[in-house]
């Protein structure tokens, strides 16, 4: 027996997201969702014909405004501890992001208060993270470990990470980065030796991890030690993933694309070069304007991806140092920073975040079939993400056809 789930009706636009450089926008349009998937996109008329709205376990009159597809925010560092606002201070009186890394602040400040943060700690504050995430469209989002740098912490981030997925509407995507900074006092050698034979198989073992990542930059891990965490986490059953070329280009891009990697991830220094090597590879660059203009850096640039024949996604990076949970804050920088039309701008929020965490069951898509995570806008475009910026213009989330949020409502 079939559960007609949802109706949303009678909406301005839908946007569907149906394939990688195309945003198909309906006009006048519904959406109707069974078994908590898409059945139906189409004129408003003839999709409440075939399924009316009065059957709808929820419906939802649009009454002109946008429909789009829930944000999949493909890159976070969302579970953490302690607070570094007084580093973000420091930036703006001149101060670097490797200075402040130098005299202890930073990830490694982090780490201290991750590893000093129970578990129950760090579970509400990941929690308190994901309903901000929700409450601005989120329906999706990659959370790594990387703050405890040793094997116990994370192990105990990646299972409070599961623990999250579990007890909240957002779907958690895990990853492991034990290589993402290096421990006071660790040769780098030594540490990647420990990230090897050490955390892999103990992460391994407890089996929730799904992608290995590492920080592939001057004075953190170089190229080769970055090969040796990635291909020790793929023969452990981990699809790698690279931060790369956010500060140099030192080669993380190339790598990612050797290695067959789910994404490369920040780029701000990537050539045309290393855009077509993801291409050619199917590796999904995943572009984080919200770190440029935290760190007031020049943003990436992302029609040299999109030339390559490799469209980039956006996400937030949310992190102590690039503090925003807001998807849609990070579309309207893709626009006003990086100069994507807002249409480019929404399927790299969407569609092709999906794309960098190998989702290809339809998430982050609102095609036939596919997990029906939606959103309606209080704007009759989707051009008013960006568009009205600093505000979130969501005002109700749909979490496969199930009304999760309401923009006012407890």
């Amino acid at each position: 027996m079939t559960d007609l789930t949802a109706v949303v009706h009678d909406a301005g636009e839908v946007v569907t997201a149906s394939g990688p450089t195309d945003p198909d926008i309906h006009e006048d349009a519904a959406v109707a969702v069974v078994d908590g998937r898409v059945a139906a996109v189409g004129p408003t008329d003839a999709v409440t014909r075939e399924y009316p709205p009065a059957n709808a376990a929820t419906a939802i009159d649009a009454d002109g405004r946008a429909v789009v597809p829930g944000f999949v925010d493909s890159h976070t560092h969302a579970l953490f501890a302690g607070d570094r606002a007084d580093e973000f201070a420091a930036k703006l009186r001149g101060k670097t992001y490797q200075e402040i890394l130098a005299e202890g602040g930073g990830i490694l400040r982090t780490v201290r208060a991750v590893r000093d943060a129970s578990d129950e700690t760090l579970l509400d504050n990941l929690l308190g993270e994901l309903d901000v995430m929700l409450a601005h469209g989120t329906t999706t989002v990659e959370v790594k470990s990387g703050y405890g740098l040793d094997r116990e912490t994370e192990l105990r981030m990646l299972d409070v990470i599961a623990r999250a997925d579990d007890a909240h509407l957002v779907d958690v995507v895990p990853t492991f980065m034990g290589a993402h900074a290096v421990p006071d006092g660790r040769d780098v050698d030594d540490y990647v030796t420990a990230v090897v034979e050490e955390q892999l198989p103990a992460v391994a073992d407890q089996g929730i991890a799904e992608f290995c990542d590492v920080f592939c930059e001057e004075d953190v891990f170089t190229v080769e030690q970055s090969r040796r965490v990635l291909e020790a986490g793929r023969d452990h059953g981990l699809t790698p993933k690279v931060h790369a070329e956010e500060f140099t280009r030192l080669g993380g891009a190339q790598l990612a694309a050797d290695l067959g990697a789910a994404s490369a991830d920040h780029l701000l220094h990537a050539t045309d070069a290393d855009a077509a090597a993801l291409a050619d590879a199917a590796v999904t660059p995943v572009l984080l304007p919200g770190t440029a203009f935290s760190l007031g850096a020049d943003y990436a640039d992302p029609d040299v991806f999109a030339d390559a024949g490799a469209p980039p996604a956006i996400a937030t990076d949310c992190n102590p140092n690039c503090y925003s949970q807001s998807m849609g804050f990070a579309v309207a920088l893709g626009c006003s920073g990086m100069g994507m039309a807002p249409a480019e701008a929404m399927l790299a929020a969407t569609r092709r975040g999906a794309a960098a965490l190998n989702r290809d069951d339809g998430t982050g898509t609102l095609t036939e079939g596919a997990p029906a995570d939606l959103l309606v806008l209080d704007a009759p475009s989707h051009v008013h993400v960006p568009y009205n910026v600093g505000v979130n213009v969501v005002d109700a989330v749909l979490k496969r056809g199930s009304l999760v949020h309401r923009e006012g409502a407890a």
